[in-house]
């Protein structure tokens, strides 16, 4: 018999019996988008537990990140990071936006704070940090910097759902926040995502921009798009929601056996938890160093082989992409830490539902 495929995680899904219900009342109501009665309700019940005072859903993450760049007037150039998914900076191209990128830290992979100041031009407007594997970043130096030199924040938080800094909410640093729902995430709602801001006005404009900026059935005051959630989607996040602190409890209980049996491999290194923070467990990334026996890659192969599907998240990094190698803050020279980084990383399989066997099979391999 064939080994079970195990990937890096797969969609939390529900009872199916408790979604049917949903699926009748939008049947019947024949609302399917356009802010119905399932949207206005995920948006509050989410802002209510994410502990949020506005919050915008939106069809995907990836809308949700070119229209906060929007909602901002965001021009110029954008300070970032290498080392995220390609949305990150595909959102900023999208805007007509040069990015610029900065080297990560190489404890927590976020952007190295400490190089933000010396990348900022005559040019520059803001900085779009990422919340990595769900890892805060240094929000109070990103902060300063930007206070001082008058620029926006928007944090890409797709990793980052349900994560306080020091008992506060980690969405509410920023100008914005967005979150991503996509159906690998912690919470998903098959596609998704969110928008967090600080006042009503400022969603008031982000609505009116994932609505092809109508403000009525006559008046269109903003060039927007369409990014609304739909109404199935938004009934799937409302189940999602009932489930989620049982889901993130299985992952910690998974996160702790990976620790305790990797710490006994030599060249295996577990990224340490945020020690002002709480996690999601949403990834579980570990480093493969120069005295591991075997290179990333070939370790990636080896679990590939007995269909275990590892992921190598983030390689190649953004900034080798051929749309933005050619910038000069691209070169590696620039950034020798992420490049370093993205040819250790190895993200090993996480979710609710990986079985005890399912464990063991990966730990042995690894440690083989």
């Amino acid at each position: 018999m064939p080994e079970k495929k195990i990937y890096v995680t797969q969609p939390q899904l529900p009872p199916l019996e408790e979604f049917i219900p949903y699926l009748e009342q939008i049947w019947q109501s024949k609302w399917l988008t356009n802010a119905g009665e399932f949207h206005q309700q995920l948006e509050y019940e989410l802002a209510q537990y994410l502990g949020v005072e506005h919050l915008s859903l939106f069809t995907n993450g990836t809308i949700a990140l070119i229209t906060a760049l929007q909602a901002l007037r965001i021009t110029g150039e954008v300070i970032t990071t290498p080392y995220s998914f390609v949305a990150t900076t595909h959102s900023l191209l999208w805007n007509g936006i040069k990015p610029i990128f900065v080297d990560i830290d190489s404890h927590t992979l976020n952007i190295n704070s400490d190089l933000i100041e010396s990348a900022i031009t005559p040019q520059t407007t803001a900085i779009m940090p990422v919340h990595v594997y769900g890892n805060p970043c240094k929000v109070d130096a990103i902060q300063r910097i930007a206070d001082m030199y008058g620029l926006k924040v928007i944090y890409d938080a797709a990793h980052a759902f349900a994560i306080n800094l020091e008992s506060r909410s980690l969405l509410q640093h920023g100008d914005l926040s967005v979150l991503s729902f996509h159906a690998t995430k912690v919470f998903n709602t098959f596609e998704g995502g969110a928008i967090v801001c600080r006042d009503a006005a400022m969603k008031q404009r982000i609505d009116y921009l994932k609505n092809f900026g109508f403000a009525d059935e006559v008046t269109v005051v903003a060039p927007g798009i369409n990014g609304k959630m739909n109404e199935v989607q938004a009934a799937f996040g409302l189940l999602q929601l009932k489930h989620v602190d049982a889901s993130i409890a299985a992952r910690k209980g998974i996160d702790e056996q990976y620790r305790r049996r990797l710490a006994r491999v030599k060249g295996i290194r577990c990224l340490p938890l945020p020690a002002n923070a709480t996690s999601n467990y949403s990834y579980f990334p570990v480093l493969i160093e120069k005295d591991y026996p075997l290179s990333r890659d070939a370790l990636y192969q080896k679990l590939r082989d007995h269909n275990i599907f590892a992921r190598r998240y983030f390689y190649p990094l953004i900034s080798e992409f051929p749309m933005y190698c050619a910038i000069p803050s691209a070169a590696a020279s620039n950034l020798p830490i992420a490049n370093e980084i993205a040819q250790q990383v190895l993200c090993l399989p996480i979710y609710p539902e990986l079985e005890e066997a399912d464990l063991e099979r990966v730990y042995c391999l690894i440690g083989d």
